[in-house]
């Protein structure tokens, strides 16, 4: 009853007031709506058409926030978008967003609903419809919203604007490589991003790459909160391909990102979700950017500083990704999303910053005291990443083992020594590791102290299981030779039926230490026994 009324207003019945206060019930009775009956699909066309057709005209302030609001609330169905995303309506409501290459400031506060409603309704369509987003290239949308979020740079009461600017600059560097492209190297959108970011913070810089620390700092508001997380998602697609840096000014520009990004995890939200949100989203544009750029994570702390040091530097932050990666392994879900980038980011600064790596692995790889429990059995942060290694998805256990191996300065003997051989098995294979040795990267050489209590019991040690076990019982020791060998040759028969069945796959190790079926072994190490007595 609603869409009727609300189409015949939209065609002139009842005047300019009329029209308001029948989109205004409509939009109140749909304001949650997201699944629409497809029976009024054509309706919901007109009721779009007869939109734009109000908004091409001059209209007051109130009539024009209802319009948009309403279509808003109809973009939600991609279905009804093909009378939407033409050339022209795209001008429209860019128009009302204030999307142009002009310098002039945001002066009419009173527009400023009109603005964000146009920006929310580009939203929807771009998200919705991929003839809206190859409009948005022809349009150059990205570069008007660049502007925008100037304009926005000194502005009040412009937090919403700059929230669904952002959002949709997410948007558009999402789903089109070509924008993402453009961004990054025509419209400087690194500097105008981190503009942005850093405005959505209270940042008083002391040197060049060091913030003020301001431990009794109040919460950031929930507008605040959303405007960086929309600045760190858009920043994460921008600088996606930026692994290496090549030149000096890129060096800066990331530096400067990555100071900001420490003191953005050293900021809480409104809510704990918030703040989780919000660290969630600077680990992943962390992980992005050039590893020789994060030192400025761990600045040189001075004495007045209260906070957490190690070897003169500051460790506040990586705390804070110590804690939130604990945090979401305590989840117990979404491990591939919501674990990955943070275990994946550490592992790279430790492999690439001792002081980091050195700090980590006094947290997480003590020195072993009590071995009587298998290393994935308890509470700790290592129990929690040795049970990881064994983890049903491969991408979790893979970087969960690499971390470990990592703070272990890739040597395998140190590695078994924490997670037991059973668990490392693994890495081990992959790496071509199963004889022993070490990785590839090159690490200090300070060597690491057994305490007294593991030197006592490493002799008792089970090597597979990484723990001291209990002296078991030898059930062959009351056997008769007869019955050894039945039990030997009843165990021959069962491996070699599996065999066959090819249930499993007899292995063996190369002398390289990577893994080969086990007739290869054996006729590389008859070859090889050949040639020797062939040598003599």
């Amino acid at each position: 009853m609603e869409l009727e009324t609300a189409l015949e207003a939209v065609r002139g019945r009842g005047g300019a007031e009329g029209l308001e206060r029948v989109l205004g019930r409509y939009n109140e009775k749909n304001r949650a709506t997201f699944k629409f009956d497809p029976a009024d699909e054509d309706k919901r066309k007109k009721l779009c058409e007869g939109i734009l057709h109000i908004l091409e005209k001059d209209t007051q302030t109130s009539c024009q926030v209802a319009c948009l609001e309403a279509l808003r609330i109809l973009s939600r169905d991609k279905k009804v978008l093909v009378p939407v995303t033409t050339k022209e309506n795209m001008q429209i409501l860019m128009r009302l967003a204030k999307l142009d290459m002009t310098e002039d400031s945001l002066e009419d506060v009173s527009n400023f609903p009109v603005i964000v409603e146009a920006l929310k309704c580009l939203c929807n369509i771009v998200f919705n419809s991929a003839i809206a987003q190859k409009l948005s290239l022809e349009l150059n949308l990205a570069a008007m919203l660049c502007n925008l979020l100037k304009k926005c740079k000194d502005q009040q009461f412009v937090d919403d604007i700059k929230c669904f600017d952002l959002r949709l600059l997410f948007l558009l560097s999402l789903l089109h490589t070509e924008i993402r492209s453009q961004l990054h190297h025509e419209l400087q959108g690194l500097q105008v991003l981190t503009q942005a970011l850093e405005s959505s913070f209270s940042i008083r810089w002391t040197d060049k790459y060091k913030a003020a620390e301001e431990h009794d700092g109040s919460p950031l508001s929930l507008q605040e909160t959303d405007c960086a997380i929309e600045a760190l998602k858009a920043l994460f697609n921008v600088t996606l391909d930026s692994w290496n840096v090549h030149s000096e000014n890129e060096s800066h520009q990331f530096r400067y990102m990555a100071a900001i990004l420490r003191h953005c995890l050293l900021t809480v939200g409104p809510t704990e979700d918030k703040t989780e949100e919000l660290h969630s989203n600077a680990i992943n544009l962390l992980s992005n950017i050039p590893v020789s750029c994060l030192d400025v994570l761990i600045n040189p702390s001075t004495q007045e500083e209260t906070v957490l040091k190690y070897n003169g530097m500051n460790m506040d932050a990586i705390q804070v990704l110590l804690d939130f990666m604990e945090k979401r392994i305590d989840k117990g879900s979404s491990y591939r999303e919501g674990l990955t980038p943070v275990l994946s980011l550490l592992t790279e600064c430790c492999r690439a910053h001792r002081n980091i790596r050195k700090f980590i692995k006094a947290q997480v790889l003590p020195p072993l005291r009590d071995v009587s429990n298998r290393p994935e059995v308890g509470t700790t942060v290592r129990n929690k990443l040795v049970r990881l290694m064994t983890h049903v998805d491969l991408g979790v256990k893979q970087i969960a083992a690499e971390f470990l191996f990592v703070l272990c300065k890739e040597r395998v003997d140190n590695l078994l020594k924490y997670t037991g051989y059973g668990n490392a098995a693994g890495l081990l294979a992959a790496r071509g590791l199963l004889a022993g040795g070490r990785g590839d990267h090159w690490y200090s050489d300070d060597e690491d102290t057994d305490t007294e209590e593991y030197k006592s019991a490493k002799p008792n040690i089970n090597l597979i299981t990484g723990h001291v076990e209990e002296p078991m019982p030898n059930p062959m020791d009351e056997m008769t030779e007869e019955q050894k060998e039945y039990e030997a040759m009843k165990l021959v028969n069962m491996f070699d039926k599996l065999s066959r069945d090819e249930v499993i796959k007899p292995m063996g190790v190369r002398p390289d230490g990577t893994m080969t079926p086990l007739e290869e072994t054996i006729c590389q190490y008859q070859t090889n026994e050949q040639d020797s007595s062939d040598s003599d």
